[in-house]
């Protein structure tokens, strides 16, 4: 998708800052997650359960584009290599 190689990691330098924000983001969209679950389990009726698995669903679909960016971004530590 986008012509993006995500095997290929980009020189971005790994820093505290940018491990914060990926990690804040990543609990943002858990908690957006978590309500979305939480509405479609106790919707009224089916129309609202299927707006609310739309939810869930490109909630989820956003965390995994943010795993793939960390691994696109942030190379990985040297004792893993």
């Amino acid at each position: 998708m986008f012509g993006i190689d995500l095997n290929e990691r980009r020189d971005v330098t790994d820093t505290p800052e940018l491990r914060l924000l990926f990690h804040r983001l990543n609990n943002q969209l858990g908690i957006i997650l978590a309500h979305a679950e939480l509405l479609e389990s106790k919707a009224p009726d089916a129309q609202s359960q299927a707006r609310a698995s739309q939810v869930v669903t490109s909630a989820l679909e956003a965390m995994g584009t943010v795993k793939d960016l960390r691994h696109y971004l942030v190379p990985p530590p040297l004792d893993s290599q």
